[in-house]
């Protein structure tokens, strides 16, 4: 069975919307880890999922880094 790597982007009424290369996908909020973020880097397997503490951080530190060269005075 085929990993998808994705990250959630949003959470709506029963659903995980997961955006994977550019293009969101509803997944049922149920076969996710009670503990997923908006935010947090998942693989998906099935109707497995797994969530990358080390991706999601990294994720958020690039995040972090874009935004403060942006708004640099």
């Amino acid at each position: 069975m085929k990993k998808i790597k994705g990250i959630i982007d949003r959470f709506e009424e029963g659903f995980a919307v997961v955006e994977i290369e550019g293009t969101t996908k509803d997944y049922p909020k149920s076969i996710f880890p009670k503990e997923t973020q908006v935010g947090d880097v998942v693989y998906i397997t099935g109707d497995k999922v797994k969530i990358d503490k080390t991706e999601t951080k990294k994720l958020a530190k690039e995040i972090e880094d874009l935004m403060n060269e942006v708004w640099e005075d």
